[in-house]
């Protein structure tokens, strides 16, 4: 590995000019570059960046998507599923993180990464298990975390926080069954204590010197 990493400005300069029109923007922030890619140069530019001389991001350390679903609260409007990459090039010191959006929210589909990192295998299992993205080309895409016959993607932004489902043990089938969720929706804000002489302490003591402060 390097001694010292290139300056990030210089890190962006050299994405910028090795993707060319294969990049939809190639941006610095906070002294890290994010590289965005229209969904159809996916392939091409990950292999570009593991491959071309300026780049060699030879590692990918960590791939998942998300769900933007919540940005139209706040009138962001755009594709609701995203894919980022975070690669490491071991010859420059530098870590680019890469994003890439799936145009139809419906069946978000990106092509997958696996024959340029097979690191990428079970990350984009992940991604499809818990957000339901589908990754083209991955030769074992199933789910990693939930069990075979969990229903739904867990973390997308509108996935019941009790679930659709629950499993339990049945005596008489002796065997596992799943039931429609049981559980009643229950209100999860903590509870803030704000009793008088709470703990043998007034309420001024409670905020200003002891508990709380």
């Amino acid at each position: 590995m390097a001694d010292v990493a290139i300056r990030p400005e210089a890190l962006r300069e050299a994405m910028a000019a090795a993707l060319d029109s294969l990049a939809s923007e190639v941006t610095l922030a906070m002294d890290e570059v994010t590289v965005v890619l229209p969904l159809g140069n996916y392939l091409t530019a990950m292999q570009l960046l593991r491959d071309a001389r300026d780049c060699k991001f030879d590692q990918l350390i960590d791939l998942c998507a998300l769900d933007y679903s919540a940005w139209r609260d706040v009138g962001t409007d755009g594709p609701r599923f995203a894919v980022v990459s975070h690669l490491l090039s071991v010859s420059l010191n530098q870590r680019v993180r890469v994003r890439v959006f799936c145009p139809d929210d419906d069946f978000p589909v990106v092509p997958s990464v696996t024959p340029i990192w097979s690191a990428a295998n079970w990350f984009e299992r992940e991604a499809f298990d818990l957000y339901g993205v589908v990754f083209d080309g991955h030769e074992d895409l199933r789910r990693i975390l939930t069990d075979y016959g969990f229903i739904g993607h867990p973390f997308r932004k509108d996935f019941p926080i009790s679930g659709e489902v629950e499993m339990r043990y049945d005596e008489q089938q002796r065997r596992v069954i799943y039931e429609p969720v049981s559980i009643e929706p229950r209100e999860i804000t903590p509870r803030v204590i704000r009793e008088d002489h709470y703990a043998g302490l007034d309420r001024g003591d409670q905020w200003h010197g002891g508990v709380n402060r």
